[in-house]
């Protein structure tokens, strides 16, 4: 796993790469489908301090990603804001 100063010096185009390939390889193929297509509409326009915030999210257990993300279970402070755009990403 990349640490925050390594990812501080990574380039740009390689880190949206990462993140893409982090976010369609999770595990259960909820979270590869939900958190693909949400980087796949916003990770090329993202600010690099959401991107450092979604880099921690990806961090984070599939089971709590996916109940955060489908409205089981409240995400933790810090991650509701990007959990609430992920969530609507599917929205209809």
């Amino acid at each position: 796993m990349i640490e925050a100063s390594a990812a501080a010096n990574e380039p740009r185009d390689i880190r949206i790469k990462r993140l893409a390939m982090r976010s369609m390889r999770r595990g259960i193929k909820e979270m590869d489908i939900l958190l693909s297509g949400y980087a796949d509409a916003n990770l090329a326009a993202m600010e690099p301090e959401k991107m450092d915030l979604y880099d921690l999210l990806l961090r984070e257990n599939d089971q709590d990603l996916y109940q955060w993300v489908t409205g089981q279970a409240p995400a933790p402070d810090h991650f509701h804001a990007l959990v609430d755009e992920i969530s609507r990403t599917y929205e209809k």
